[in-house]
């Protein structure tokens, strides 16, 4: 019985209590000021509703789930204003309230499938100019202007301020691999298992609408790939492979002392550490390539870098290390297994991951070219873990 109750709930992964905050908040936020913007347009005598209900759905979407491709830009202002359209049509042409709010939602959705603005409450919107009362069938056409588009677009300028400052991502963005060298190569990530063009086939014969982003679906497809790999791949650590003898300089190394040591050593890259051992930084061959400008032969701190690291409130550049240096940076843990190393690798467009021990000090330095020669050790050793145990 338990099993089948658990059909009816939904499966979905659990948010944080600072992201259910974060959401209700904002929801809180977004409808006051929607609210407000109908008071003043109501104290200027525009004889319109100050809210209507949909827009709390709307508010749930944009606050609740700002990634959902329902919760989009043109999803909140084309699905309301579009839906609000067909319902005050319906609502002129068939005078049976029951038949036009049919009418009005089931051209509310084929209108916003056409034109790839599917919103859930545009169904209430249509809905609402049948049913609404005479306040809004008074208003004729005029109730797609205010309240619909009027209050969307302070919901939606609301949305965008509120994920702005608090650190969210809206409007959404896939999470995709770098992609560094702007050539026609795919990303490290789209080099692995499936093609593009088989996600696309599968999603054709599928034929029904997923609350995701396609781009969201296949990273998420290719990580759980590179997981799946962890898994199989046998134990080696970062530790027996890493480079031991490691070259490090500090974050007030000049730049001209870093580069001829890299020369020296025909390095890529070169750690940053304190005092302490402490890594805090990483400086590569593209740091001095992009972020500095050479002047005789010598590297200067260009203008450019110069306005980011005043923006970003560090101290005056005086041609440091710490002027280019990549930081906060991605580390791994010398008894990690090499095949998280290999996922850091794909995942971030990476190439080389200081190794720390206890007190993130400094241990050694990992490559792609060190990663490389321990899967194919480990291709060679044979053998796979055994399988899972079946109860």
């Amino acid at each position: 019985m338990t099993a089948y109750l658990q059909r009816f709930l939904p499966s979905q992964p659990p948010l944080s209590l600072k992201e259910r905050i974060r959401a209700s908040l904002g929801a809180l936020v977004g409808i006051a000021i929607t609210g407000l913007g109908g008071a003043f347009a109501l104290s200027q005598g525009l004889m319109a509703p100050m809210l209507i209900a949909p827009m709390g759905a709307s508010a749930v979407l944009l606050f609740a789930a700002p990634s959902s491709p329902l919760a989009q830009p043109w999803s909140v202002i084309g699905g309301n204003g579009l839906s609000a359209l067909m319902g005050v049509i319906a609502c002129l042409l068939v005078p049976d309230p029951v038949m036009a709010a049919a009418l009005a939602v089931s051209l509310a959705i084929a209108v916003m499938s056409a034109c790839r603005c599917l919103h859930p409450p545009g169904g209430a919107m249509a809905l609402t100019a049948v049913i609404g009362g005479g306040a809004i069938q008074n208003l004729g056409f005029g109730f797609v202007l205010w309240p619909v588009l009027g209050s969307s677009l302070l919901l939606l300028l609301s949305a965008l301020a509120y994920h702005l400052l608090t650190g969210g991502l809206y409007p959404h963005r896939p999470q995709t691999s770098p992609q560094a060298h702007a050539t026609e190569d795919p990303a490290p990530l789209a080099r692995i298992g499936f093609l593009a063009e088989d996600l696309d086939e599968v999603l054709k014969d599928y034929d029904r609408f997923l609350d995701i982003d396609r781009g969201d679906l296949e990273t998420i497809l290719r990580r759980t790939e590179l997981r799946s790999y962890r898994r199989r791949a046998q134990h080696a650590d970062c530790g027996s492979v890493m480079s031991r003898d490691v070259v490090a300089v500090a974050p007030d190394t000049s730049l001209q002392e870093a580069y001829a040591l890299m020369r020296r050593h025909r390095f890529h890259a070169l750690p940053v550490t304190d005092e302490q051992a402490r890594v805090v930084g990483i400086v590569t061959q593209s740091d001095f390539l992009h972020k500095p400008r050479w002047v005789a032969g010598r590297p200067r701190i260009a203008i450019r870098q110069r306005l980011r690291l005043m923006l970003a409130g560090a101290s005056a550049p005086n041609d440091t290390v710490k002027d280019i240096m990549t930081t906060p940076v991605r580390t791994v843990s010398a008894d990690m297994p090499i095949a998280d190393a290999i996922i850091a690798f794909a995942e971030g467009g990476l190439h080389h991951l200081p190794v720390v021990r206890g007190g993130n000090r400094l241990a050694g330095i990992i490559s792609q070219s060190d990663a490389l020669v321990a899967m194919l050790e480990d291709k060679t050793a044979g053998g796979s873990p055994p399988p899972p145990a079946v109860a």
